[in-house]
């Protein structure tokens, strides 16, 4: 049966301009995406980014702007019978940012990715004038990169983070 999959993710840049992305080893995949993930039935979508955010990060987050919504059809990447739909807002740490990050994307141990259905990640800040639609692999995300890159005023009112 068809289903509708809702998703929600955080844009979350530090005080240099950067962008958190969670590189991620999903069922034998190499995927960089935006922080975040699947709406649970009796959560808000604000809700569902906080509690993402902090399963995912250990980050508590306060969520800002509503910056975009899947305006066209997608399949989900791991079932080919489920539509997207994905909700992106700018969100602001709570407290200082204490997480481990990479410099390389996909930079996993060898025992994170022993398992081909296994799942792992790690988290990478990307430098603005670095990021592309190309930095990231999901669809949807590729639009959001292109649409903050051509209308840098999204994010430009400044929330910074700690």
């Amino acid at each position: 049966m068809a289903l509708f999959n809702v998703r929600v993710y955080g844009l979350l840049f530090d005080n240099n301009k950067r962008l958190l992305v969670s590189d991620e080893f999903i069922r034998g995949m190499y995927i960089t995406k935006l922080p975040g993930g699947g709406l649970e039935i009796g959560e808000g979508t604000r809700e569902c980014l906080k509690r993402e955010f902090m399963e995912e990060t250990g980050i508590e987050v306060e969520v800002l702007d509503h910056i975009y919504t899947t305006d066209f059809f997608q399949i989900s990447a791991f079932n080919n019978k489920d539509q997207i739909i994905s909700i992106y807002y700018k969100v602001k740490a709570e407290h200082h940012i204490n997480i481990p990050t990479q410099t390389i994307p996909f930079q996993f141990t060898p025992e994170q990715t022993a398992d081909p259905n296994g799942e792992s990640e790690v988290f990478r800040w990307i430098e603005w004038d670095a990021l592309t639609a190309d930095a990231v692999t999901l669809p949807i995300d590729k639009v959001v990169i292109k649409l903050l890159k051509e209308s840098p005023g999204l994010i430009s009112r400044q929330h910074s983070s700690l």
